[in-house]
């Protein structure tokens, strides 16, 4: 079912029968929510000078990822980018993507996403997971710093392995805040009384989804690059894109 192999200079675990790349992403724990520091950052770039349009509307809902609080994670393995069409068309063979231009670029789901899990052998990432793989061990802003990320940090299509290593945080993870990739916690505004082991929040409603920068692709000004913060999140509305886990192999 899986095999161990080098990928990009880094160890990784393959799932044979998909070809999927996962990574082993190390136990830890983490500050996971939009914090104070990040909110100074944000409000230090629009004091340079360097927003497009208002960031009002993200100050104002930074409630929504708060508060601030201490993570337990375990070790898991999650895939190294989003899902592409070539790989999803591993368990759904007539899928079509209307917003895809090769079949190395990200899918994007939508009516077919509830098939694509019921078929798929991993899980969704709960929020937790999916911040702490992002973060990669960082406070900032992005994994690469406090400084206002652009159009340069998307990375959507997997087919140029050169850029896709380029893009990899500390864990060895491409494309992180790029696409809006969903996760298996139910919608809920800000943390209180969210759990401290990683486990996801359930419930009706929509799931929360993270990133979604590369959707708005090519930007029009309107400060996109907010979506590529590691804490940025939202309920899922529209189509979405999948990053799976699972737990660690046996050795």
């Amino acid at each position: 079912m899986w095999t161990e192999e080098i990928v990009a200079g880094r160890p990784a675990w393959r799932h044979i029968p998909s070809g999927v790349v996962f990574r082993a992403v190390p136990g830890g724990t983490f500050r996971m929510g939009l914090s104070e520091a990040e909110l100074d950052a944000v409000r230090a770039i629009e004091r340079g000078g360097e927003v497009e349009d208002t960031i009002d509307p993200f100050l104002n809902g930074a409630g929504d990822a708060q508060p601030v609080r201490e993570v337990r994670v375990e070790p898991f393995l999650i895939a190294r980018h989003p899902l592409t069409v070539a790989q999803v068309r591993h368990w759904l063979p007539e899928y079509e993507d209307d917003y895809a231009e090769t079949d190395t670029t990200t899918a994007r789901l939508e009516g077919d996403l509830d098939d694509l899990l019921k078929l798929m052998p991993f899980e969704l990432p709960s929020e937790a997971q999916w911040e702490y793989a992002a973060r990669a061990g960082t406070t900032t802003l992005t994994f690469r710093g406090d400084g206002k990320p652009g159009e340069d940090q998307l990375l959507d299509d997997f087919d140029d392995e050169t850029r896709t290593i380029a893009g990899e945080n500390a864990f060895g993870l491409a494309g992180m805040g790029s696409a809006n990739e969903i996760c298996a916690d139910v919608w809920i505004p800000g943390f209180d009384a969210a759990p401290a082991d990683a486990r996801p929040r359930t419930g009706d409603g929509p799931r929360t989804v993270r990133g979604g920068a590369a959707d708005l692709y090519p930007w029009q000004g309107c400060d996109e690059w907010l979506l590529l913060l590691s804490a940025t999140r939202y309920g899922h509305a529209d189509f979405t894109a999948v990053r799976p886990v699972a737990p660690l192999p046996p050795q």
